[in-house]
């Protein structure tokens, strides 16, 4: 899935979950080394937990985030998926 990212650096990012498990997270834009290391936090994860722990996460005044903005791809595939 390629979710359109809104309010952060980043533009967009792909990510894919099979089992309720991420197999795959790649940001495109944003900073590079944040990213890369969430992409690498998140791989393996179940969904459901980094939706727990990443949602409403700012990013200094902006109300959201690469990781806030993660955790919405995730809700709207997991939707998607029900």
């Amino acid at each position: 899935m390629v979710y359109k990212t809104k309010g952060t650096c980043s533009q967009a990012i792909n990510v894919e979950v099979e089992n309720g498990v991420i197999t795959f997270v790649q940001f495109v834009g944003g900073c590079a080394g944040n990213t890369e290391g969430i992409a690498k936090l998140v791989t393996g994860m179940k969904a459901d937990d980094v939706i727990r722990k990443l949602e409403g996460t700012p990013c200094g005044n902006r109300p959201t985030s690469c990781p806030d903005q993660l955790a919405r791809a995730l809700k709207q595939l997991k939707a998607a998926q029900a």
